[in-house]
């Protein structure tokens, strides 16, 4: 694992991550596995997940997040859980014309409503406790919004004000809830979109950030990890970009 200069910081933290077999989310578990937390990632992608798991020493509970009912009994098979990071989420570039029903309410099941059903099922336990972070990856586009991916950038757009809800309703139980927002980063998500738009793709991602390049999954994971940790008991409710100044346009 990862040498990060901070082992232990998490040492005894129970953490579930969200789509945690690919991109970020892998970034994120192996993040916390180097920082000595026990981890559950949860993901319809099997293979992936195991891999990671065997890999990492993490645990794997395999789900389609649109299954309440299913991610509600893995939840509290392998919980409680001290930190949350609501991770998982996909996209789909069209124009909003081009856009159908179901495509809106697809997007909105899986980027949306599982944050809200991820942290329903873990914030009793949290309250119980007195002590918990949760922490949700959004995106710039829920900032901004996005041209041609309006579906996507309402989501994370909702994401946001979700998590800003969180934090005021659970300040009283010393439970944070914060938002990270990555711009370009290195992804298979973002792979699949540079394939299929080529390097006018790539170099207009790059041409967005102030710091003209492309992010990597583990700078997105050191700050989630902060913020996961209890170093930042005192911050929350607060939204951090971590897209290369992508924010200030």
């Amino acid at each position: 694992m990862m040498d990060t200069g901070l082992a232990n910081r998490l040492k005894g933290c129970r953490a579930a991550v969200s789509g945690g077999a690919n991109g970020i989310g892998a970034a994120v578990v192996r993040r916390f596995r180097a920082e000595d937390a026990s981890v559950l990632i949860c993901d319809r992608d099997e293979d992936a997940g195991r891999a990671l798991a065997e890999d990492t020493g993490a645990a794997f509970a395999g789900f389609n997040v649109t299954d309440i009912d299913a991610l509600d009994r893995a939840m509290a098979a392998h919980g409680p859980f001290d930190i949350l990071v609501n991770n998982v989420g996909v996209d789909q570039h069209a124009f909003l014309t081009d856009t159908r029903a179901e495509d809106w309410r697809r997007l909105l099941a899986i980027n949306l409503e599982s944050a809200f059903a991820f942290t329903r099922a873990v914030l009793p336990a949290m309250q119980a406790a007195g002590y918990g972070r949760i922490v949700t990856v959004s995106s710039e586009a829920g900032r901004l919004g996005s041209k041609g991916a309006a579906v996507y950038a309402s989501a994370k757009g909702g994401l946001i004000a979700f998590a800003k809800s969180v934090a005021r309703e659970n300040a009283r139980f010393a439970i944070t809830s914060n938002v990270v927002l990555p711009g370009p980063v290195r992804t298979p998500l973002f792979e699949a979109a540079v394939a299929g738009g080529g390097d006018q793709i790539l170099e207009a991602m790059k041409g967005a950030t102030l710091l003209r390049r492309i992010g990597e999954p583990e700078e997105v994971a050191s700050a989630v990890a902060f913020l996961a940790s209890r170093e930042a008991g005192f911050i929350t409710g607060e939204v951090l970009g971590v897209s290369g100044g992508m924010g200030l346009g």
